[in-house]
């Protein structure tokens, strides 16, 4: 609990958690009223059958979902940025002086992300709600506030940015260099995976791999359709199974960040 504490208060005693979440919540809420407002129009102006615009059934759990589809960098950040921050300002030696035991400082920090992931999570998760069903409600379409399957898809998107929060503590372990990490970040987030998961929607024999991805396994998670897997034929993972493989994925990065850079002397 000291080191749990202590996590919590570096993360609260700095602005990079608050401006994060800033601009989560700006982002999300921008994507998911202006895909609304783009289906609205469409839907409006085409009817509401129209093939160029989802359901109206589909398409408020796609953008009540796109706190995952769109939000997960930024928990990815912060857990990795509170990790490469305490070697970056040569934090690590009194923390491990008050700490001896590395295992339990890198443990309380995954237990502190988990926290702040969550609060993300609640945070996206009101930023796409709030502005999708707004938008909805504007062109006359259905919200689906008053289904309960909404209200669960709603807290599995907070459990996601939480695991992805862990699993930015998992990559910053193993990779020390702060600089490093959030290119690596920046590359495979926006870069890397919206490729492969481009790719996957026109080639049927990537799918059976493609649903693998981390990406995809959040968004199996949240249990909305997103515009990733809108076509893709083949069997996605169910939402636990998505949570498991990003729950595995925390876990390993975690744990070969421990022995390969964690346990080493600190400089």
């Amino acid at each position: 609990m000291p080191a749990l504490r202590s996590e919590i208060t570096k993360l609260l005693t700095t602005r990079i958690w608050w401006i994060l979440a800033i601009i989560l919540f700006l982002y999300i809420g921008t994507v998911s009223g202006g895909l609304g407002v783009v289906f609205g129009f469409v839907s409006r102006t085409a009817g509401l059958e129209s093939a160029a615009a989802p359901p109206t059934d589909v398409l408020a759990p796609m953008l009540y979902g796109s706190v995952s589809t769109f939000g997960y960098v930024f928990p990815v950040l912060l857990g990795a940025l509170a990790v490469t921050g305490e070697y970056r300002h040569q934090m690590l030696t009194p923390t491990f002086l008050a700490t001896p035991k590395r295992g339990i400082v890198l443990g309380a920090k995954t237990v502190a992300l988990l926290i702040f992931g969550l609060v993300y999570g609640v945070i996206g998760v009101l930023a796409s709600v709030g502005a999708g069903a707004a938008t909805l409600a504007l062109f006359g379409m259905e919200t689906q506030l008053g289904d309960s399957d909404t209200w669960a898809l709603m807290a599995r998107g907070v459990l996601a940015l939480g695991l992805w929060a862990v699993i930015g503590v998992g990559l910053g372990a193993l990779i020390p260099n702060q600089l490093a990490a959030i290119v690596v970040i920046l590359v495979f987030t926006q870069l890397v995976e919206p490729t492969l998961r481009a790719i996957v929607m026109f080639a049927d024999w990537a799918a059976a791999v493609g649903k693998f991805l981390p990406g995809a396994a959040s968004d199996a998670l949240v249990g909305a359709p997103s515009f990733f897997n809108m076509g893709v034929t083949g069997e996605a993972l169910e939402w636990w199974q998505g949570g498991l493989l990003l729950a595995a994925l925390a876990l390993v990065l975690t744990i070969v960040g421990y022995f390969v850079s964690w346990k080493r002397d600190v400089t």
